[in-house]
């Protein structure tokens, strides 16, 4: 980060804000393009609440947990307040992490989509914005704002420059673990199962391109400022991206014999979610590896996801999951270790990042999974059979759209 933050710093990061920001709209898109239409008003009404939510939250106890005075390098333990007289930067450093935590928080609605409550989405919503984000985030970025690292993974020389694991990767490790409780969507596997159709294939293009457009602010703000890596980190993100869609493109045309648009849209997110934690440190050609593994594995996590009938909506956890673990991995494959400023070699890095991988991973998905698990035992996370067969957009909302009703229509002509 810069040594000193003027008001060009400031105003970069706000503008990144936004650019993060727009991110939900991407992902309303993408999800809500990615559902069948019975079910793509309650994914949009989710999108936007997990963000008015999540952003509550942050503001009262998480910017708190993660950015306070460290406890052992655990936890944060001072509490900020976003009120006037506070440092500028500081607070525009402050907003910019209230957009990670939502983005964060949005990986999970389109994985549980077509099934889960509302109100039990809510709850996972504050699960993660409330402990599992920000706990995580001190390990990793605790000391940020003052150019002091004190998290004990970031003592130890753990390397994420814009949340491959602290946004994405716990995201994903959430997402597992909610839909291994509430189960897949009826008839989506077994004798009769069958996978169903997107809604809008060019609604879920035009979300992957707000995501894409919405990344150069969630790498580029990141840097805390206006810096010369700028210009660099930004490049470094388009390349990995459409390598991560070159990729994904090739597998699905070698496998099927036909270019799958959402696998090709999948290994692109996947390729910007692997190069956000090294963009900083890694030589163009390295993004372009990074991107490409990135599609790879989006794609084949697809196919491991299926094959043990585990029903992710969107492939949010091939993209977020699958992505984030890669990218933080190939930090130690890929970073410049005088870069970077840990002075590691290959081997030691490649074990911090994999410890991180692993806490990371016992945290977000242990916690979660075992919260969860009792939150469904007091009320059930997952709408009701008959409910399911509706439509969350009627049973949950009371709304319906044009589309739904003119089929709904015609099924009863048909039938009579």
């Amino acid at each position: 980060m810069p040594a000193t933050h003027g008001l060009l710093d400031i105003s970069w990061l706000l503008i990144c804000s936004a650019l993060v920001m727009l991110m939900q709209a991407g992902f309303t898109c993408l999800e809500s393009g990615l559902v069948r239409s019975k079910n793509n008003i309650n994914v949009a009404t989710k999108n936007f609440v997990d963000f008015c939510l999540t952003t509550a939250i942050f503001w009262f106890m998480g910017s708190a947990l993660m950015f306070g005075t460290t406890y052992g390098g655990l936890i944060g333990t001072t509490v900020f307040s976003f009120e006037r007289g506070m440092d500028p930067w500081l607070m525009a450093f402050l907003t910019f992490q209230i957009l990670f935590c939502g983005t964060a928080t949005t990986i999970v609605s389109g994985a549980v989509a077509e099934r889960m409550r509302f109100w039990g989405y809510l709850a996972v919503t504050a699960v993660l914005a409330s402990v599992i984000y920000p706990v995580t985030g001190h390990w990793i970025w605790g000391g940020l704002e003052s150019g002091n690292p004190s998290g004990w993974l970031a003592a130890r020389g753990f390397v994420d420059f814009a949340g491959a694991t602290v946004v994405h990767s716990v995201g994903g490790w959430l997402a597992l673990a909610t839909i291994i409780i509430i189960g897949p969507r009826i008839g989506r596997f077994g004798e009769d199962g069958s996978a169903f159709r997107p809604n809008s294939i060019p609604i879920v293009t035009l979300g992957v391109f707000l995501l894409w457009f919405g990344w150069f602010g969630f790498n580029g703000g990141s840097t805390g400022g206006v810096t010369r890596d700028l210009p660099y980190i930004i490049l470094a993100t388009i390349i990995a991206g459409a390598c991560g869609g070159i990729s994904a493109l090739a597998l699905s045309y070698a496998r099927t014999g036909k270019p799958s648009p959402i696998n090709t849209l999948s290994g692109s997110l996947a390729g910007l979610v692997a190069i956000t934690a090294s963009a900083h440190i890694t030589s163009t050609a390295s993004a372009a590896v990074i991107g490409a593994v990135g599609g790879l594995i989006s794609f084949l996590g697809t196919i491991l996801l299926q094959r043990f009938e585990l029903d992710d909506a969107v492939d949010a956890i091939p993209v977020h999951l699958g992505g984030g673990i890669w990218g933080t991995l190939a930090v130690a494959f890929f970073g410049d270790s005088v870069l970077s400023g840990t002075g590691l070699g290959l081997w030691d890095q490649l074990l911090v990042q994999a410890q991180g991988v692993a806490a990371t991973g016992a945290w977000a998905f242990g916690l979660g999974f075992c919260l969860l698990w009792l939150i469904n035992r007091l009320s059930p996370l997952r709408v009701s059979p008959d409910d399911e067969r509706i439509g969350l957009n009627i049973s949950e909302h009371g709304e319906s759209s044009e589309t739904p009703d003119l089929l709904d229509e015609m099924d009863r002509h048909r039938a009579s």
